[in-house]
């Protein structure tokens, strides 16, 4: 209840009115069933406008911390990450990509939307940085189409590091066409095709977003550049389109051989 308050009464009209966010393909996201809703991850705000511009439910997986801070700020905390629709992992024990997959498993088999940015982070320099296979592990055990998602502009308004966004660029979401690997199915834990599935999907979002890839994980970017969430050269190798479109095509072949 509280995520539809914020949507259409205490930010969406907001955020609507000052930024006049456009999308474009809304038709390609489902009317109901599960589906993930795979982006790149070029800003905070990347949360608020994507969910913003989809009809239905958008659920993302956030860390317990947040829901878990006491006094006024957690309860406020709280209640603000309850209501954009985020969902706690708990990550005891460390292993928090294990916790972030049965959460996530468990959402879409309940038949929701569940958004993910298979990246890991934003981008450290506005660039697409290499996909975590998580997002095909997903995909496979809860047996959903992929639907890559390109945010375009959020990393000019509220770049990392800045508190208060600006007021332009107008920001853009594109939605692709839902990509179908049912071809992979029972094939869930196949490090190859885990992989093969995710650099597809990365290439569809270098594709829908015009970004140039980069062939590093983001994070091993930005713990090499000793950055958190601030702007920095990359060090690492660049990979462009086509690398990445044989990147994806190849391992299944090579696979099968």
């Amino acid at each position: 209840m509280l995520y539809w308050l914020a949507k259409y009464v205490l930010i969406g009209p907001l955020l609507r009115s000052i930024w006049r966010p456009w999308a474009e393909g809304v038709e390609n996201v489902p009317s109901d069933g599960p589906a993930i809703l795979a982006s790149n991850h070029l800003s905070f705000c990347d949360s608020f406008f994507m969910p913003l511009l989809v009809p239905r439910k958008v659920t993302f997986l956030a860390k317990a911390e947040y829901f878990t801070t006491p006094g006024l700020k957690g309860r406020l905390s709280r209640m603000f990450f309850a209501g954009v629709g985020q969902v706690p992992i708990d990550r005891a024990g460390g292993d928090a990509a294990r916790a972030a997959l049965v959460t996530g498993e468990r959402l879409l088999r309940g038949g929701h939307l569940l958004g993910i940015y298979p990246e890991g982070t934003r981008s450290p320099d506005g660039r697409l940085y290499r996909g975590k296979t998580g997002v095909a592990r997903l995909a496979l055990e809860a047996r959903v189409p992929v639907i890559p998602v390109a945010m375009i502009g959020t990393e000019v308004i509220q770049p990392p590091g800045r508190r208060f966004p600006r007021l332009r660029p107008r920001p853009g979401v594109r939605f692709g066409r839902p990509l179908d690997f049912s071809r992979y199915e029972g094939m869930s834990g196949d490090r190859f095709v885990e992989r093969s599935m995710t650099d597809e999907i990365m290439y569809e979002l270098m594709e829908l977003s015009g970004q140039e890839y980069v062939d590093s994980y983001a994070a091993k970017v930005k713990q090499e550049q000793g950055l958190d969430v601030g702007f920095g050269a990359n060090r690492a190798g660049v990979s462009g389109r086509t690398e990445l479109r044989e990147a994806a095509d190849r391992i299944p072949s090579e696979r099968a051989g």
